[in-house]
C-alpha cells in the first residue's frame, strides 16, 4: 500500500484514532452513577388510593383467615375415604384436596398481602450509605435505632390499623392448621394404656404350650411365662396386646415373700408380675433363683420378686405391676382382675 493510500485510510478513522494519537478517556468508567430521582407512587400523594391499598391488604389477610377456618372445617367434616373427580388430576382424596387447597390459599394470601403492603404503603425511598467497619460506633448505633424508628413510622404499621389488625389475625390463625394436623399422629390413647387383656376369671395360659396352668405345673425356683386366656397369635392385634399382658410366674416359699400385699395376691407362693420392664418396655427373662431377682437384659434394671417387684438396681422408675391370682374350682390358675397399675414405662397421661 502506498503512502498516499495509508494517509487516506487514516483520514477515515474516528477522531483520536489516527496514527500517533493516544487514547484519552473522557470519563471514569467506575464513577458512582448515584441514585435515580425518586418517583412518588399514587398512594404517596393520594390518600384515597392509599386507603384502597389498605383495604386490599386487609382483604387478603381476611381471605387467609377464612381459608384457615375452612382448613379446620374440612379436616373435621370430610371423611378419609371420600374421593372426588378433579379435572385434570382425576380421582383424588377429597380430604387431601381440601386441606391442600385451603392451606395453600391461607399461606398465599398472607404472602400476597405482605407484598402488596410493602409495595404500595411502606416507604420506597432508596437510601445510600457509606461502607463502614463491622463494629459499629455509638453514633452509628444511635443512627440505626433512629432509622429503625423512622422505618417503622413510614411503614404505616401504627397508622394503618385495619391492615395491621387483619395481619395479626391471619398470623394467629395460620398456626392452627399445624396444630390440627397433630391429631393425625394417631388416636388418643384414652385409658387403653391403663388396661390389659387380663380380667377377673381369665385363666393363665402357658405361653409355650397354650395350655391352662395349674399350681403344680410351677416348681419352686422356676420361671414361667403366661398370657391371658382367649389370645392367639392369629389375632391382628396380638403383638399390641401381648406387649401389655405378658406375664411371668415364679414360685417362692411363702416365708420368703417380704411384702404383705404380694403374699395376699399370690397362691401357694406363686406370684405373678408383668414381664414388661418399667424402664423402656423390654421383656424381662433373666431370673436368679437364690436371690429371687429378675434382670432386664436391655439396661440391667433389677427387680426383687420377693419384695413387691421393687427396683433394686438400674434406671427403671418404678416396681413391676403385680397380678392377683387364685386357683378356680377346676384347679386352674386364674386372674382376679387386671394388673395393680399400668404396665411398662411411665407416660404423659399416667396419673
Amino acid at each position: 500500500m502506498s503512502s498516499h493510500e495509508i494517509s487516506e485510510a487514516e483520514d477515515k478513522l474516528p477522531e483520536g484514532r489516527g496514527a500517533g494519537s493516544a487514547v484519552r478517556p473522557t470519563e471514569d468508567p467506575f464513577a458512582d452513577p448515584g441514585l435515580p430521582p425518586h418517583e412518588h407512587r399514587k398512594q404517596d400523594i393520594d390518600e384515597r388510593a392509599a386507603k384502597r391499598s389498605e383495604r386490599t391488604v386487609a382483604l387478603l389477610f381476611t381471605v387467609s383467615m377464612l381459608a384457615t377456618i375452612a382448613f379446620i372445617a374440612a379436616y373435621v367434616a370430610l371423611p378419609v375415604d371420600k374421593y372426588i373427580y378433579v379435572f385434570p388430576i382425576g380421582h383424588i382424596s377429597a380430604l387431601n384436596f381440601a386441606l391442600g387447597l385451603t392451606l395453600g390459599i391461607a399461606l398465599f394470601a398472607i404472602g400476597a398481602g405482605a407484598v402488596h403492603w410493602a409495595r404500595t404503603l411502606m416507604s420506597d425511598v432508596e437510601i445510600a450509605d457509606e461502607r463502614h467497619p463491622i463494629e459499629a460506633s455509638p453514633e452509628v448505633k444511635s443512627k440505626v435505632l433512629e432509622d429503625f424508628a423512622a422505618g417503622a413510622k413510614e411503614s404505616g404499621f401504627g397508622r394503618r390499623k385495619l391492615a395491621r389488625n387483619t395481619l395479626f389475625g391471619a398470623l394467629a390463625l395460620v398456626p392452627l392448621s399445624g396444630i390440627v394436623l397433630l391429631r393425625d399422629l394417631g388416636p388418643m390413647p384414652g385409658t387403653k394404656l391403663r388396661h390389659t387383656k387380663w380380667a377377673k376369671g381369665k385363666r393363665l395360659m402357658n405361653y409355650n404350650t397354650m395350655q391352662p396352668l395349674r399350681p403344680e405345673d410351677i416348681a419352686v425356683g422356676s420361671l414361667t411365662f403366661a398370657m391371658p386366656e382367649g389370645m392367639s397369635e392369629e389375632q391382628h392385634d396380638f403383638q399390641t396386646q401381648i406387649a401389655k399382658a405378658a406375664l411371668m410366674l415364679v414360685r417362692l416359699q411363702p416365708e420368703n415373700i417380704k411384702d404383705k400385699r404380694e403374699l395376699d395376691w399370690s397362691h401357694e407362693g406363686i406370684v405373678a408380675f408383668s414381664k414388661i420392664c418399667t424402664h423402656v418396655g423390654c421383656p424381662i427373662n433373666l431370673y436368679e433363683q437364690q436371690t429371687h431377682h429378675v434382670l432386664c437384659p436391655c439396661h440391667q434394671s433389677t427387680f426383687d420378686l420377693s419384695d413387691g417387684g421393687r427396683v433394686i438396681f438400674g434406671p427403671a422408675g418404678h416396681a413391676l405391676p403385680q397380678l392377683r391370682i387364685r386357683a378356680n374350682d377346676q384347679g386352674y390358675l386364674e386372674a382376679m382382675g387386671d394388673f395393680s397399675e399400668p404396665v411398662g414405662p411411665a407416660y404423659w397421661e399416667r396419673g
